[in-house]
């Protein structure tokens, strides 16, 4: 491993303490160095505040010993203003001498942008340092930028033989209580969580954080898709103190629902079922990441976990299989 391998490492190590605080915005990682030493460091912390560079900025005892150093970026500085001056004006502004850059910006309108001005100004800027790996940080917004739709999770707790519900008399849950505290971790990530009409009519979810997920975290949007019938104006969703954070939409298809909720700027869904809107979802290949939490049950009940004729194969990436509780979670990413 090279010198700038090892200090983007640590870049990307500062990131990941911002990860899932600064939607709409990246999280991004950086470290200032000069004469192999580190002096400042910062993380983007929340969407609004500074950026990385600024932070790190800040961090230095002098803002005078920013002349001659290095910075070590995890994504191409923002070269337009936006809520926030540019960073390009900044790194330059405080004399820097080189700039390590890891992933560049996905924004087609400002891809490479950010790193032609730093050169035009006279910076030594290398950039593809672990590129992969800092662009694994934001799959969210990289895939807003590059397709103007949120990234989708595909979630459900089922049975061994796939399915979603009991027979009748034996309560509603399948999977564990372990799985489901974990699962609220999952609602902490997202802008938005979205069922479809049938799940409103049959469980009446409150879709909500709750617990741990819930004391730092605000609650996401919930989503209610009902194409074909519309569900009761009784159920919680549309009655509870957090009404006004529920969105009904009686489009056609998923897919202009996602496109509107681009529009609103909500980066990352989680949809969480039932099996038609699953099977709906993995047929027009919108979702992204899957997170499945299979218990070791045999219900033979009546709704699959993943329904509807019509339905593609769809392959993982990235697959991991980890316990918990008395159930077992398998997450990956859908193959692009």
């Amino acid at each position: 491993m090279t010198n700038d391998q090892h200090l983007m490492r640590q870049a990307i190590a500062l990131a990941k303490r911002g990860a899932g605080k600064t939607l709409p915005n990246p999280a991004v990682g950086c470290l200032i160095v000069k004469r192999g030493k580190i002096l400042g460091a910062g993380w983007h912390r929340r969407a609004g505040g500074p950026h990385a560079e600024i932070v790190a900025l800040r961090s230095l005892a002098k803002i005078s010993s920013a002349r001659g150093a290095t910075a070590y970026i995890t994504l191409e500085p923002c070269s337009t203003s936006g809520k926030t001056p540019p960073c390009t004006g900044a790194l330059v502004e405080a004399g820097f001498a080189r700039i390590v850059v890891g992933a560049t910006d996905p924004n087609p309108k400002h891809r490479g942008r950010g790193l032609r001005l730093l050169r035009r100004a006279g910076l030594t800027v290398d950039a593809g340092i672990l590129a992969d790996e800092c662009a694994e940080l934001n799959p969210a917004f990289n895939h807003f930028m590059t397709t103007g739709l949120p990234w989708v999770i595909a979630k459900c707790g089922m049975s061994l033989d796939g399915r979603l519900t009991r027979p009748p008399g034996e309560g509603p849950w399948i999977t564990s209580t372990a799985s489901r505290r974990d699962a609220m971790k999952l609602r902490a990530r997202v802008d938005a969580i979205l069922v479809g009409a049938a799940t409103v009519r049959a469980d009446d979810p409150a879709l909500t954080l709750r617990g741990r997920a819930h004391r730092a975290t605000p609650q996401p949007w919930r989503v209610v898709w009902a194409p074909r019938r519309m569900p009761p104006k009784t159920a919680r969703v549309f009655q509870d103190a957090a009404r006004d954070h529920t969105i009904l939409f009686r489009d056609k298809s998923l897919r202009s629902v996602l496109k509107k909720l681009a529009a609103r700027g909500i980066l990352n869904v989680l949809v969480e079922g039932g099996g038609h809107t699953l099977g709906k979802l993995f047929h027009a290949g919108l979702a992204n990441e899957v997170v499945f939490y299979v218990a070791p049950l045999l219900t033979g009940g009546a709704v699959s976990a993943v329904a509807g004729r019509g339905f593609r194969s769809t392959k993982l990436v990235n697959v991991r299989y980890t316990k918990v509780g008395a159930d077992l979670k398998i997450t990956g990413q859908t193959k692009a």
